[in-house]
């Protein structure tokens, strides 16, 4: 495993998160022995939401740390708040962020948080109250840091005026097939494709600019949630690539794809949904593959993409 310092964030924190969206799906023993498998693969970063199986994920984990050894201050937990499917809306207000850390703290049966991360807009929101929430957790110690998730550049802005602690983190959709947070740089002012078309207002460069660090969430998808590329027919050259690439690194084709997010210089992190242990070490193992220049353009292009 390889490790990064988060700028105004958790320091030495993993390369590779492990997303835990899926834990309710295993027994309380099982999910025990996943975070232990993390650990054991060098995973010490976690992410939940609150919306993850409407709050079982949480509870699910929370009780399987406690059937561990591990020392809660050598791991590094984060969770997310604001969608409220339930009511049928995204919600950053005050009441409502502290509401959410509370049953997360209690679900989780933890103290504190390390992190906080606002999930996806609430476009009515306002940023003095996010701003209160936050000094209120601050204050009272139970959470450490903060960030967002999916949440455009504009938006970062305002809130960064009001909030004073720093953002950051940025949660954010990457993977080989769904590269929309880089291609428009690629193809700026090209008439000739779609891909020139601009999704985030340069998303990507302002968070390198402000020290944010990017998890890419489902790094293995194609579309929003249409698939695994991996092995999938629709991708044939670029499971050749991944293959050949694994034989020369002596890894999975899974490792290949993930260390093309790792390759890239904003220092991402990329998060591992997955609660099977095998598929969980091809994740780890992409932190031994280290991908020249000329490689991840071969990747890049290799996925249906096309230089101009």
């Amino acid at each position: 495993m390889k490790y990064i310092d988060i700028k105004n964030g958790p320091s030495h924190v993993s390369r590779i998160i492990l997303g835990c969206m899926r834990m309710p799906a295993l027994t309380v023993q099982d999910a025990a022995r996943q975070i232990e498998t993390a650990v054991e693969e060098g995973i010490n970063y976690f992410d939940h939401a609150t919306c993850y199986g409407n709050g079982k994920a949480e509870e699910r984990f929370g009780d399987a740390l406690k059937e561990t050894s591990l020392k809660r201050e050598d791991l590094i937990i984060q969770t997310k708040c604001g969608l409220q499917f339930e009511r049928g809306e995204f919600d950053w207000t005050k009441e409502n962020i502290l509401n959410s850390v509370n049953e997360s703290l209690r679900r989780l049966k933890l103290d504190y948080l390390d992190v906080l991360l606002l999930h996806r807009p609430d476009l009515i929101y306002d940023p003095e109250e996010v701003a209160e929430a936050f000094d209120e957790l601050e204050k009272a110690g139970k959470v450490k840091m903060f960030g967002v998730s999916n949440v455009p550049m504009m938006q970062l802005k305002v809130l960064k005026k009001y909030v004073k602690q720093p953002l950051c983190i940025n949660q954010l959709q990457l993977s080989i097939a769904a590269s929309q947070l880089i291609d428009q740089t690629l193809y700026v002012n090209d008439l000739s494709t779609d891909m020139s078309i601009d999704r985030d207002n340069g998303l990507l460069d302002y968070c390198r600019l402000e020290d944010i660090t990017i998890q890419a969430w489902s790094p293995l998808q194609y579309g929003k949630f249409e698939g695994c590329f991996v092995d999938s027919d629709k991708y044939p050259e670029l499971n050749k690539a991944l293959s050949e690439l694994g034989e020369k690194y002596g890894v999975s084709k899974t490792a290949i794809a993930i260390a093309w997010i790792l390759r890239h210089p904003a220092k991402m992190q990329a998060i591992a949904g997955t609660m099977n242990p095998a598929h969980l070490h091809d994740y780890c193992e992409s932190t031994k593959a280290d991908l020249t220049h000329h490689e991840w353009y071969q990747l890049y292009l290799a996925s249906g993409k096309m230089l101009p």
